[in-house]
């Protein structure tokens, strides 16, 4: 039998500013280990912390801009447009734009706290 996920789980996030983070499949909303969906919406000016997590993270931009900064470099990933960071690599995320950003964002295996590996404050 299928599993309605009826609402997503409201996630805490870090970064300069509040973002909105709704777990629908992941550890947190559905027990879901193997991969994580989550919608994310950021304000203009909201910057997170470096990181360099044990899991690939797609992102599909809905609406807005995201900056994607690595250490090989920067690209903007406009509405329409998708990223793949993979495991291991170190990025940062932020939405420098007047408008923010909407996305969806895919992580395989499922987001966590203990495996996103920030860079210390």
């Amino acid at each position: 039998m299928p599993t309605l996920i009826a609402t997503p789980a409201l996630i805490n996030s870090v970064g300069s500013k509040p973002k909105v983070i709704e777990e629908y499949i992941g550890r947190v909303n559905s027990h879901t280990e193997a991969f994580s969906i989550a919608r994310m919406v950021s304000p203009s000016g909201w910057v997170e912390p470096g990181q360099q997590p044990e899991f690939d993270e797609y992102t599909i931009v809905l609406r807005g801009t995201l900056k994607v900064k690595t250490r090989d470099g920067e690209m903007d990933v406009v509405a329409g447009s998708a990223v793949i960071v993979h495991q291991g690599e170190w990025v940062q995320y932020s939405t420098p734009g007047p408008d923010g950003a909407e996305y969806i964002s895919v992580c395989a295996p499922a987001f966590s706290p203990a495996t996103v590996h920030r860079d210390p404050a």
